[in-house]
């Protein structure tokens, strides 16, 4: 039976969303799919961040969900940490979320549940911005929206 888990998204201003994540078992890629509305046209990062706390806005929410140290990068990069999803595009003030991603799971480890999502203000640069705050952020700017990702049914 498929694992399934959902994030809703709120921010301080107009940005929403929900995001969907399937897992058809422990060792399958996750499946994430949803849709952010309020956000400007263009690339935004899109990230899973190591806490499920949400106390003090997105910012309590920690830095990306990382268990093995690693630098950031993108999500098709051998080196990256485990929230690391890239980016999101919008068109029309709307993201369709569609990625399906190797690395994050619904259980053990690499597990996102309880942790909480978060939809920047800038493009992730994927790690490759050439500076100190690339290589642990993406250089991917504000918080805009974020929600703790919790079982679904």
């Amino acid at each position: 039976m498929a694992l399934k888990a959902v994030c809703v998204l709120k921010g301080s201003g107009d940005v929403v969303g929900t995001v969907f994540f399937e897992q058809q078992d422990d060792s399958a890629p996750v499946k994430v799919t949803g849709e952010i509305k309020g956000l400007t046209a263009g690339l935004h990062g899109f990230h899973v961040h190591t806490f499920g706390d949400n106390t003090n806005g997105c910012m309590s929410a920690g830095p990306h969900f990382n268990p093995f140290s690693k630098t950031h990068g993108g999500p098709t990069d051998e080196i990256r940490h485990v929230g690391d999803l890239g980016n999101v595009t919008a068109e029309g003030n709307v993201a369709k979320i569609d990625i399906t991603d190797n690395v994050i799971s619904l259980t053990g480890q690499r597990s996102i549940i309880g942790r909480t999502m978060v939809i920047h203000e800038k493009t992730d640069d994927l790690g490759k911005g050439g500076d100190d705050e690339s290589l642990k952020t993406g250089n991917a700017g504000g918080r805009l929206a974020c929600g703790v990702i919790g079982i679904a049914e």
